[in-house]
């Protein structure tokens, strides 16, 4: 019956029935991991944060125990579900604590051998998310490998930049400018283009980056708070402060623009 609700894509029943049975075998290792898996897939479609993070709880609960008795040849899938399990969790939770166990159990699949094309890009997500910068960029170009999204390459000019590596985080940035249809994307692109070409002192290029944002989205804090830098480089101390309190005024907590306001009072 589980078999075939979930089939049938029913990660409800399939939830609601393997409850049913453990209450009758609590250790029962094929229902743990349908369960296990159920309750990750209805985690992530759950529309309230409460119920997602119930499902999410559970999801963990299962496949640990799961692991505790598992099959050889399905081990290696577990232990993929619990990262990616444990990722999802890290990303709903107040406090990011699980970026490691994430890394740890994807890891320990690939390991096992057992093969996904998303184990890279969750790699380097997680791997960011613990500030291992290198070790995420390595992961995010293997991810190149089996899919390339404006949003991946967004994601390596990231940590690129964070690396210090600023000739390649702009490579990767004029691309997604050139191509992307996205404007979020763009938007973010261009913000850390001018951020990169602002410390390389090249204000020509930092305001026109900032300025393209704002043509398209004058609530844009950061590019209002780049544009004072400039400024402030060029000795205009007046459109400088005039810039950073345009930034104070869309984000009230913005901490480097109250920090350029106190010091120019």
């Amino acid at each position: 019956m589980l078999s075939d609700k979930w089939k049938e894509y029913d990660y409800q029943a399939v939830y609601d029935t393997s409850s049913i049975l453990l209450e009758k075998k609590p250790f029962n290792n094929t229902v743990l991991v349908y369960r296990g898996y159920a309750a990750f897939y209805l985690a992530v479609s759950a529309t309230e944060s409460q119920q997602a993070q119930e499902y999410i709880e559970e999801a963990i609960h299962c496949l640990r125990l799961a692991l505790m008795d598992a099959k050889k040849k399905t081990l290696g899938q577990i232990q993929y579900m619990l990262g990616k399990a444990y990722f999802y969790k890290d990303s709903i939770s107040s406090y990011h604590y699980y970026a490691d166990l994430a890394a740890y159990h994807l890891n320990e699949a690939r390991l096992l051998g057992y093969k996904a094309d998303d184990i890279p890009e969750y790699l380097g997500l997680s791997y960011a998310q613990l500030g291992m910068t290198m070790e995420s960029i390595a992961a995010f170009s293997e991810a190149l490998l089996h899919r390339e999204s404006d949003a991946l390459l967004l994601s390596i000019a990231e940590q690129y930049e964070k690396a210090q590596q600023h000739s390649a985080a702009k490579q990767y940035l004029f691309q997604i400018i050139q191509r992307s249809t996205d404007d979020s994307l763009t938007t973010k692109s261009r913000g850390l283009l001018g951020k990169i070409l602002l410390n390389e002192q090249d204000y020509e290029g930092a305001q026109k980056e900032f300025d393209a944002i704002l043509q398209k989205n004058q609530n844009y804090a950061d590019a209002h708070y780049g544009l004072g830098l400039i400024y402030e480089a060029q000795g205009d101390l007046v459109k400088a402060r005039s810039e950073w309190r345009k930034t104070l005024r869309i984000q009230v907590n913005h901490a480097e623009a109250l920090e350029k306001i106190q010091q120019y009072k």
